[in-house]
């Protein structure tokens, strides 16, 4: 029997968002309805509200979560009522052709619950990212549900459902960061810190945090960087950001560096700031409008590689187990992402905190 249940919905482009009451079906073929315990207040929510991924409005927001399987549809083997799950937005398909040839994470084909919530009126919701977790309970295909160990706290194992996840797959995943590197990371919010964490996670020697907060580049040290590089400062003073990057590696550059800001400027910063042969990860998310310049002569005698992360390259099946595991045993600190924990009406609240630069992650707990 459908349930109603209450959620954030944004009705149309640039308007403050509204706690209303949504409707929930049951679980069809494949899906699973959801009992959210905690839901991050991810930038691409935001992105949703103001109109920048599309406009099929009206939204249901939320995608960053974790909780508790209470109910799923016929066929569905791989959770059952009762799982602690993370919510995933790469459900692979294992059909289409990255799958086939053994790349899952870059699967072409991801998988969405069939049915619509909608609102009381009957109007149907569009969920983020096909989620739609800023709510009590959210329908979502089974495979978005990754079962992990239900020690973890929620606030902190949901972060992995998105921003989290890319910025550690950013460094480990595409960015390949091993023992001994050097690496920069440009933009040090929640998917630059995870950079942090991830590069330190893997034994990167030197791991340098670029922004222009202070604020932000102190809790940078906390989640893993062994210097800092106030780019306004330095530019203030007549430097150069990516001089300054190339002093702290021995005048040669990053072996990785990892853009998380997305625009043209910072990320010929980090073109350039990058060693020879060195690699560049894009995670930062640039807008429709922005264009990219570079002399095609450096991109061809610089050498190396030029890549962008999709939601860190994640395996949701490999990597959430692995990473909460690495949690619980003290070693992968989470909760240092959780800045603060809010009620369901303070989404919008926490957006204006969001943008003005105050917090790493506001979670919902419900």
């Amino acid at each position: 029997m459908a349930q109603q249940v209450r959620g954030v919905v944004a009705r149309g482009k640039g308007e403050p968002v509204s706690v209303e009451t949504i409707t929930v079906p049951d679980p069809g073929p494949g899906e699973a309805v959801v009992k959210v315990q905690a839901c991050g207040v991810c930038h691409t929510d935001l992105h949703y509200r103001e109109g920048g991924i599309n406009d099929e409005f009206p939204f249901l927001l939320g995608h960053e979560a974790a909780g508790v399987v209470e109910s799923v549809g016929e066929g569905v083997t791989e959770v059952a009522p009762g799982d602690f799950v993370v919510l995933n937005w790469r459900a692979v398909c294992g059909q289409c052709r990255a799958c086939r040839r053994g790349r899952p994470w870059y699967c072409f084909d991801t998988h969405n619950a069939k049915q619509r919530m909608t609102l009381a009126d009957g109007t149907e919701l569009s969920p983020a990212l096909g989620i739609g977790a800023f709510a009590e309970k959210t329908l979502v295909h089974a495979g978005q549900c990754t079962k992990v160990d239900p020690a973890a706290s929620p606030a902190a194992a949901g972060l992995l459902g998105c921003g989290v996840m890319a910025g550690l797959g950013a460094a480990i995943n595409t960015g390949a960061v091993t023992r001994g590197d050097s690496v920069a990371v440009i933009g040090c919010g929640g998917v630059g810190g995870a950079a942090l964490m991830g590069s330190r996670l893997a034994g990167a020697s030197r791991i340098i945090a670029v922004d222009v907060d202070d604020s932000k580049l102190e809790t940078a040290r906390r989640l893993g960087a062994t210097h800092t590089v106030n780019s306004r400062t330095v530019a203030a003073d007549g430097g150069d950001v990516v001089e300054a990057i190339r002093e702290l590696t021995g005048g040669n550059g990053a072996d990785v560096v990892i853009e998380a800001v997305g625009r043209p400027e910072t990320y010929r910063q980090a073109f350039y700031a990058r060693d020879l042969a060195g690699t560049v990860v894009l995670v930062g998310v640039p807008t429709p409008e922005m264009q990219l310049e570079l002399p095609l002569l450096d991109v061809f005698g610089r050498g190396g590689a030029l890549k962008s992360s999709w939601y860190g390259d994640c395996l949701p099946s490999r990597d959430f187990p692995m990473l909460v595991d690495l949690y619980l045993q003290g070693r992968l600190d989470l909760d240092a992402f959780v800045s603060e924990t809010i009620a369901l009406d303070g989404v919008e609240e926490a957006f204006e905190k969001m943008h003005r630069g105050e917090v790493l992650r506001s979670v919902v707990l419900f």
